[in-house]
């Protein structure tokens, strides 16, 4: 009985592309921290995979999450790009949801809530949610003398 061993250490690895000159290979650098035993100080140890990427999608620059295949599609080709988590370049505004290119938006901010429109103070922003500075001192019972029996 011959059984067929594939020894692969993680199953999934999250990466960034640095290079698609090859034909549907995207090649990833995986960047991880590994502490010094000696000196107990962390540095970084990097990895290049190359994954198979069916659809061409990839860009360099993009974090691509890498599935381990159960056989090695060629002689170095072990992992497949299973999702791009983000893709280089399109970035987006957390408080806004709109598009940012360096420290300029790309879409016009024309339908901002009115909290961010606004240049109120604090004590207005607070006024406007009732709360007040005050509000969060505890208020103190005037101490009764200990009963005698």
């Amino acid at each position: 009985m011959s059984a067929k061993h594939v020894s692969v250490h993680a199953k999934w690895i999250v990466g960034r592309v640095i290079g698609t000159k090859m034909y549907k290979t995207a090649k990833v650098r995986v960047t991880r921290l590994v502490l010094d035993p000696y000196l107990l100080k962390f540095y970084n140890k990097r990895k290049t995979y190359f994954a198979h990427d069916a659809l061409r999608q990839c860009t360099v620059g993009d974090t691509v999450l890498l599935k381990a295949l159960p056989g090695p599609r060629s002689k170095h080709v072990k992992h497949e790009v299973s999702e791009i988590v983000f893709k280089v370049g399109r970035v987006v505004d957390p408080l806004t949801g709109k598009r940012v290119e360096g420290t300029e938006f790309v879409e016009p901010l024309t339908d901002l809530p009115l909290s961010l429109k606004d240049d109120t103070t604090l004590s207005e922003k607070l006024q406007e949610l009732n709360i007040s500075a005050t509000s969060g001192e505890v208020v103190s019972r005037p101490a009764q003398a200990p009963a005698s029996l």
